[in-house]
C-alpha cells in the first residue's frame, strides 16, 4: 500500500487566536466556562486573563492533519486518509487570547501492514514556548 508519505514529511499552520475563535467555539461545543468566556471573573486568578479552549487547539492540530492527507494524496497514495486519533495530549500551557500559535505536524513512522502513519505534534507560541503536544494517527481505508 502506497501512503503518498514518508517518515520526516511535515505540515505546518499558524494562527492568531481571536476573540471570535473561542466565542464561536464555545457556542458550538456549548463549554461556557469562565476560563473561556469570562474576562472579569479570569482576571482574579493566577492566570489573569481567558483562554482558548484545549480542544480548539486540538482541532487547529487536526487542520496540519487534513494537510498531510492532501500532500499523501497529491503524491499518489492509496486508499483515504483519515484520522484514527490522537494520543498522549497534553496542554503544557495556556493559549491566550491574541496568542499567535504555530502547529508542526511531523510523520515519525510508518506501518504499511496497519496502513498507518504516527506523526508527533507540536503547538508552540509567539515566544517559541510549547503549549501543547501530541501523537496523531492516520489511517488509510479502502483501496
Amino acid at each position: 500500500m502506497a501512503t503518498g508519505v514518508k517518515v520526516g514529511d511535515s505540515t505546518r499552520f499558524a494562527k492568531t487566536v481571536g476573540e471570535s475563535d473561542v466565542y464561536l467555539f464555545a457556542g458550538i461545543t456549548g463549554d461556557f466556562a469562565a476560563n473561556h468566556v469570562n474576562e472579569q471573573a479570569m482576571a482574579q486568578t493566577v492566570f489573569g486573563r481567558r483562554f482558548a479552549h484545549g480542544a480548539l487547539l486540538l482541532g487547529y492540530m487536526s487542520t496540519c492533519s487534513s494537510a498531510m492527507a492532501h500532500k499523501a494524496a497529491a503524491n499518489g497514495g492509496s486508499g483515504v486518509p483519515v484520522s484514527a486519533g490522537f494520543d498522549r495530549i497534553r496542554f503544557l500551557a495556556p493559549v491566550f487570547l491574541g496568542d499567535t500559535i504555530t502547529i508542526d505536524y511531523v510523520i515519525t513512522e510508518i506501518d504499511s501492514e496497519k496502513r498507518r502513519a504516527t506523526a508527533d505534534v507540536k503547538v508552540v507560541n509567539q515566544k517559541d514556548e510549547i503549549v501543547a503536544v501530541a501523537t496523531h494517527l492516520l489511517q488509510w481505508v479502502g483501496e
